[in-house]
C-alpha cells in the first residue's frame, strides 16, 4: 500500500509531466503527497554560498508545483526546499527521512555524451532508492 509519494521538481516541463503522475497516484492511494525541490550550491569559490534558485524563485516553483498537484486531484500536498551538495543524494535521503514509499520524477532530454559525461539524476535515484520509483517522461 502506497501513503506517501514523494515528487521531486525543478520547475521544468519534465518536473510537471511528473508532478502529474504523482498525483494521480497519491489520488488513487489517498496518500499523501510531498513536492520537494532541491537547492544545490552552484560555484566554488571564497565568496557567499550561492544556490541554483534564489529562495524566492524556489518558493515560485514549489507554489507551481503544489497548484498542479492539487489540480491534477491531489489531496494532502506538502512543499518543502531541500538544501543539498547532491541532488540525487537529497532526494533519497528525503525518502529515507520521511518514510516515502514511493518516488515519481521526470528526466531530462540528455542523450549520448552529455548523458555519459553529465550522468542522471534519475537514473542515479533510481538505482539507490529505498523504494520504489516511478521515471516519467
Amino acid at each position: 500500500m502506497i501513503s506517501h509519494v514523494l515528487c521531486p521538481t525543478d520547475g521544468s516541463p519534465h518536473a510537471l509531466r511528473a508532478m502529474s503522475a504523482a498525483a494521480l497516484l497519491a489520488q488513487k492511494y489517498a496518500a499523501s503527497l510531498s513536492i520537494i525541490l532541491i537547492n544545490t550550491p552552484v560555484g566554488a569559490g571564497m565568496g557567499p554560498m550561492v544556490y541554483a534558485w534564489p529562495d524566492d524563485e524556489a518558493t515560485e516553483i514549489l507554489a507551481a508545483a503544489r497548484a498542479a498537484a492539487t489540480e491534477a486531484g491531489a489531496g494532502a500536498v506538502h512543499t518543502e526546499m531541500v538544501i543539498s551538495s547532491d541532488a540525487a543524494s537529497g532526494i533519497i535521503d528525503y525518502a529515507r527521512a520521511h518514510k516515502v514509499d514511493h518516488i515519481v520524477m521526470g528526466t531530462g532530454d540528455k542523450r549520448g555524451l552529455s548523458r555519459l559525461v553529465l550522468g542522471s539524476v534519475a537514473a542515479d535515484v533510481a538505482a539507490r532508492a529505498p523504494c520504489s520509483v516511478t521515471i516519467a517522461r
